[in-house]
This record gives C-alpha cells, sequence and structure tokens, in this order.
C-alpha cells in the first residue's frame, strides 16, 4: 500500500537537490557583477572591431561579385536599392588590422547635423566684453533673435587596416564655412598607442575635444571662452596611449602650429601649442562610473590681438606677444541604474583652470600704441548637473565663475579696465530628445560676466541629425 508523501518532506528533498548556485553567497554575487561590468567595458571596443571587419569583408565580397560578373564593370545594370550609410566610429588600437578592402561601396560615411536657435538677452550682445581677461575666439552668449546656428558636415572612414580619417566643416549662420576638425588616425599601432594628424581638437580637460552638438548646454562655460576662446583646436600631432592595465588609465600629448587662439598667427614656422594630459577612470559597482584628469597646455603667442574697453567704458585693440601656461583639472561622475540609462541617470561634471601669461602688451595699437611688460595669473572653474528623469527628458543646472587674479601690465595697468569683480553665470537647461537624432533645448541664463551687469537670457535651440551616426564617448 502507498502512503502519500508529506508536502513538507518533498520541500526538503528538493532543496537537498538544487544546484549550488542556490547557495551563492555574497562574495560569489560581488564576483559576477565585477565580471559583469569588466564585459559591459570591453563591449563597446570589440563592437567597433567588428563593425570594420564587418564593412570590409562586405565591400570585399561585392568586389569579388563583380569580376566574377560576365557583363564589365561599365556594361552592368545599375542597382535600384538605395544604398544605407552605416556609422564606422573608428576602431580601437588594440583592434587587429582586418584584410584590405579593394571595394568602397560603404565609404565615406556622411553626417549632418542641423543647429538653430532662438535667443533673447536683455542686454546688447554686441557689445559683450569680459573685463580683465585678454581673450580671443568665440567670447559672448551668440546672437540675439532667430539664427541658424552652426550645423556640422562630417565625413569619415575607415581607409585602410592601419588609418581611419575624418573631416567636420562647420557651416555658420553669415553663410561662412570653416574646417572644424580634418585628421587621420592610426588603428593598429602595438601597446595601445593611437597617433592622430591633421586638425583636431586636443584631448585637454574633459568637454574641449567635444563637438558642440554633445554638449549639454547650448554654450560653452566661461572659462572656455575665456581660456581657450571655446574650444583648442590644433593643426599638428597627437600621441595617445591606453596603458594595459585594469582601471583605465590614458596618456597623451600635441604639439600644434601657431593658429587660433591662445597662441596667435604671428609665425606658424614655429611650433605655437603643446599640451599634456593624463586620465583615468572606472567603474564603481554596476550602477556608477567615473573620469578624472590633468592637462597642460602651453602656447607661445605673436602678435595675439583683442578686442577690450579703456578705463572711461571706450572700445580698443590691443596686442599680447608671449608666453601662457594653462593647466586644467577635470572630473566626472556618472550614474544610471545598473549601468542602463534609457530611463533615469545622473552626470556630475566639472572643470579648474589656471592661467598664467608673461610677455609684452601694445596697448592701443591703432592709436597710442603703448607698449609695455605684461604678467598675470588668472583662474576659473564651472560646475554641471545634468538628471535624466524620464526616458526622453532631462534637467541640467551649471554654475560658471572667473577670478581676475593679479595682472601687472606695468605702465598700461591703469589705461586698462580692471574692477575688482569675479564674472560669474548661472544657467538653467531643460531638454527633449524623442531619438538619439533629435534633441530640443530650452535655456535660462543669469550671466553676470560684465561687471555691474546682469544679462537674463532665454535660448531655445533644435538639433537634427541626419545619416550616418556613430557613438559618442565617454
Amino acid at each position: 500500500m502507498n502512503r502519500p508523501i508529506p508536502f513538507s518532506a518533498t520541500l526538503i528533498a528538493l532543496a537537498i537537490a538544487s544546484p549550488p548556485l542556490l547557495a551563492a553567497d555574497n562574495t560569489q554575487l560581488q564576483q559576477l557583477q565585477q565580471e559583469i561590468a569588466a564585459m559591459r567595458k570591453d563591449y563597446e571596443t570589440q563592437l567597433k572591431a567588428l563593425e570594420v571587419r564587418l564593412k570590409q569583408a562586405e565591400a570585399s565580397l561585392a568586389t569579388q561579385a563583380a569580376s566574377a560578373g560576365q557583363l564589365p564593370a561599365a556594361q552592368a545594370a545599375p542597382s535600384s536599392a538605395p544604398t544605407v550609410a552605416v556609422a564606422t566610429p573608428p576602431p580601437s588600437a588594440g583592434a587587429p588590422p582586418a584584410a584590405p578592402s579593394a571595394g568602397k561601396g560603404f565609404n565615406p560615411d556622411i553626417a549632418l547635423v542641423l543647429a538653430g536657435s532662438y535667443a533673447s538677452f536683455s542686454k546688447d550682445p554686441t557689445q559683450y566684453r569680459i573685463p580683465g581677461f585678454l581673450t580671443g575666439g568665440e567670447i559672448g552668449p551668440g546672437v540675439q533673435g532667430f539664427s541658424l546656428g552652426e550645423s556640422e558636415l562630417t565625413m569619415s572612414a575607415t581607409i585602410d587596416p592601419w588609418f581611419y580619417g575624418s573631416m567636420s566643416v562647420a557651416l555658420a549662420a553669415d553663410n561662412s564655412a570653416s574646417v572644424e576638425e580634418a585628421f587621420i588616425q592610426t588603428t593598429a599601432l602595438p601597446g595601445g598607442l593611437g597617433l592622430k594628424a591633421g586638425r583636431f581638437l586636443a584631448s585637454v580637460g574633459y568637454q574641449n575635444d567635444k563637438h558642440a552638438h554633445t554638449w549639454d548646454f547650448i554654450n560653452a562655460p566661461l572659462a572656455y571662452q575665456v581660456f581657450l576662446g571655446g574650444a583648442l583646436a590644433q593643426d599638428g600631432l597627437q600621441l595617445k596611449a591606453v596603458l594595459p592595465t585594469s582601471q583605465f588609465i590614458e596618456l597623451g600629448g600635441g604639439i600644434g602650429a601657431a593658429g587660433e587662439y591662445p597662441s596667435g598667427t604671428g609665425n606658424r614656422k614655429k611650433p605655437g601649442t603643446g599640451t599634456l594630459f593624463a586620465h583615468t577612470g572606472g567603474d564603481v559597482g554596476a550602477s556608477n562610473s567615473w573620469r578624472a584628469g590633468a592637462s597642460m597646455v602651453w602656447a607661445k603667442a605673436y602678435d595675439r590681438p583683442f578686442e577690450d574697453i579703456d578705463s572711461a567704458g571706450n572700445p580698443v585693440s590691443n596686442v599680447f606677444t608671449g608666453n601662457t601656461r594653462l593647466g586644467i583639472l577635470d572630473a566626472v561622475w556618472k550614474w544610471a541604474p545598473n549601468g542602463n540609462s534609457t530611463r533615469t541617470s545622473l552626470t556630475l561634471q566639472g572643470e579648474y583652470f589656471r592661467r598664467l601669461e608673461s610677455g609684452s602688451l601694445v596697448y592701443d595699437e591703432g592709436g597710442q600704441a603703448l607698449a609695455d611688460s605684461f604678467r598675470s595669473a588668472q583662474s576659473g572653474w564651472y560646475a554641471q548637473a545634468v538628471y535624466k528623469f524620464l526616458p526622453e527628458w532631462r534637467v541640467g543646472l551649471r554654475y560658471d565663475r572667473l577670478d581676475v587674479g593679479n595682472v601687472n601690465a606695468s605702465s598700461n595697468t591703469a589705461n586698462l579696465y580692471l574692477p575688482s569683480y569675479s564674472p560669474n553665470r548661472t544657467t538653467l537647461m531643460f531638454d527633449w530628445a524623442p531619438s538619439e537624432y533629435s534633441r530640443v533645448r530650452l535655456q535660462l541664463a543669469q550671466d553676470r560676466a560684465r561687471y555691474g551687469l546682469t544679462d537674463n537670457q532665454i535660448m531655445i535651440q533644435y538639433m537634427m541629425s541626419l545619416g550616418s551616426h556613430g557613438a559618442h564617448g565617454y
């Protein structure tokens, strides 16, 4: 006669027979989390390398098929199917070289970013000056009213197993065009090395090498405007090395010709700028990551002009010749639940700048032309937070501040307008991004960069990406 087995006994038997995974302790769970984080860190690099190899293999097969056909290429019927451009980021330096491709069926990738804005300022932007600083490049909040903004056309391609190339052209609202970047980059150097040649945004600080359409705010921080003219671009060489360590460590430096601010255009036969930088970072658990860095910029200014106002408030044109040394400290912290930023995320970002300049200053070049020695030690910083509270919505807050510091213009000190004041700005941002290809942004700011004036600013911006769209950096 069969006797029924008690339910409690059945549960005990199942528990005894369960796999060892059910008895995993906290140490094993932590090990699994660490392994998942490491896999996530390597995923993007491996994916980029596979995309490059797939692209070259497809082009090679297409070429072989065309060669084996009965008709010569000149008589072949055109295909009715459209060619789809696929975004190809530059492969990592550690990726193995793929076989060269004879076909160029998918090259180059073409991307166009369309931008436009409307701005309302309580103070005249054409009279924008930041007193006490030798400025240059892009200074100020922008254009009042409707503006086409700055659109960007980028063409890029993997040239062969050893080189990648990219060019970005900025199209301004005044119908002018300028080459923002045009460089080649190695893809197969050993030891994590990568060499870039041409015109490029230097990898100093955190935001400098990022294009404007990837910024979290419409305009650059005040410190970037004053010390780098918006962003430091070099015509020259830049070498990077990613060390083979468990923690991300990147070292590098570059050299460039004299040209744009902060060097000036007086003598392009000699190097005008030099850079050194170091970055490190990593993951903290499954939801947090960070990066921090230190950078140095050296610039030789040859007859570098800048517009200023005298002590009576009248505009004057001055010229500086001498040496610039700029130090930058940067840090960023990112949070997303289990590394997934699809629904919510938080990014904290900040940079500190300190500049030393020494040389000679010609005051009122077109008038009195008073020349004498010049020295200054000045600083600035910004801090910002951007929070994604819904999958398509973000809010951000940024605070900028500059310190005039110590300025000694010798006999010209009395002529320069040097108020005892710390220019600052507070900015609030809301943006809506229904997809990775479109973004609409509202920005409100109180700009106190001008002594004794508060400029209340309202700006609305749209940015749309057309064509291939590569992944953005960290």
